[in-house]
């Protein structure tokens, strides 16, 4: 590799590391409003946690778990396996 590309792949790798910080973040504020989510539909009389509300308030919970899943993983990522590509 270059020495103009190696620079290329070195801002992304940067650049990588910022937004992998930023998921992370995210992850942890969507993980603490599901977390509220999950209360308050612990906290439901159970004749409302199988009506609508209840069916919504799971719905939510599941998504945001889905999707705080997915910002850990891309979090998780191991930005140095670009050396390698630099090598």
């Amino acid at each position: 590799m270059n020495a103009e590309r190696r620079k290329k792949l070195e801002a992304i790798k940067e650049r990588l590391t910022i937004l992998m910080g930023e998921a992370s973040s995210l992850g942890d504020e969507l993980a603490e409003l599901r977390d509220e989510e999950q209360e308050y539909f612990d906290n439901m009389p159970e004749g409302l946690q199988g009506g609508d509300k209840g069916e919504k308030a799971q719905a939510a919970i599941d998504a945001m778990e889905n999707v705080t899943g997915l910002l850990e993983d891309f979090a998780g990522i191991d930005a140095d396996e670009l050396d390698t590509a630099a090598a």
